[in-house]
């Protein structure tokens, strides 16, 4: 775990010159994945929160957040169980804070910029079955990471004024109309009126969503929705 902190270039990734510290976040998360007590952990926490991955007092978070999210997941996997629980509440306070402008997105190896959120609640996700096992804490992040959700274009049929959109739906969509923004070859259109056709049946993914006012061929295979209210967040 500590080889894979190490390897990661913190320097590098952008954040707020003002409040960003890429040592802290370098050195918080040596810290924490070792410490073996209480004390330890805090004092790790506190580096991690004072300008690491976010800045507590004034509700911000970095993009930092996203690389360090897997390393905090391992850290609560392996980790003291001071040590996870400090993990978890970083990772709470990362999805929740909003980023400073400039500094709100991270783009992925396909182009797409992905809202911090978004990309944070991508990595809580892809430990679903961990955060299950740890009952109560573990689920309310599933649940706010749900929020943040994601939808992957499969196919597509006009519905009246609209289009029928299929495929494959991550986190939660709730009821009634959103607007999106949709995604595809690094340009970002929004989508002013989203609703959940049909929700994913148990043990799959497969979703249907109603997209009002666009025709078919303006909702192209492999364009990815998220919330648009995400990518509007700002400090």
């Amino acid at each position: 775990m500590l080889d894979e902190i190490d390897a990661v270039d913190w320097g590098s990734i952008p954040g707020h010159p003002h409040w960003y510290e890429p040592d802290r976040a370098a050195h918080g998360l040596r810290a924490l994945a070792q410490a073996v007590n209480l004390v330890q952990a805090a004092e790790a926490g506190a580096r991690l929160g004072g300008g690491g991955i976010v800045h507590g007092h004034s509700a911000a978070v970095f993009p930092a957040a996203v690389v360090a999210a897997p390393l905090l997941l391992d850290i609560a996997q392996q980790g003291h169980p001071a040590a996870r629980d400090t993990a978890l509440g970083l990772l709470d306070e990362a999805l929740s804070c909003c980023p400073h402008a400039g500094y709100t997105r991270v783009v992925e190896l396909d182009g797409t910029a992905v809202p911090l959120c978004c990309a944070i609640a991508h990595h809580l996700r892809e430990r679903t079955d961990f955060l299950l096992g740890l009952g109560r804490r573990g689920k309310s992040l599933l649940a706010d990471a749900g929020a943040h959700w994601r939808f992957e274009i499969r196919e597509r049929i006009a519905a009246g004024d609209g289009t029928a959109a299929f495929g494959v739906l991550a986190g939660g969509l709730p009821d009634g109309v959103h607007a999106a923004e949709m995604h595809l070859a690094g340009a970002i259109t929004v989508l002013s009126e989203v609703t959940l056709e049909y929700p994913p049946a148990e043990d799959s993914p497969e979703a249907c969503l109603r997209v009002n006012d666009r025709h078919p061929d303006q909702l192209p295979p492999g364009a990815v929705l998220f919330p648009a209210e995400c990518g509007d967040r700002v400090h």
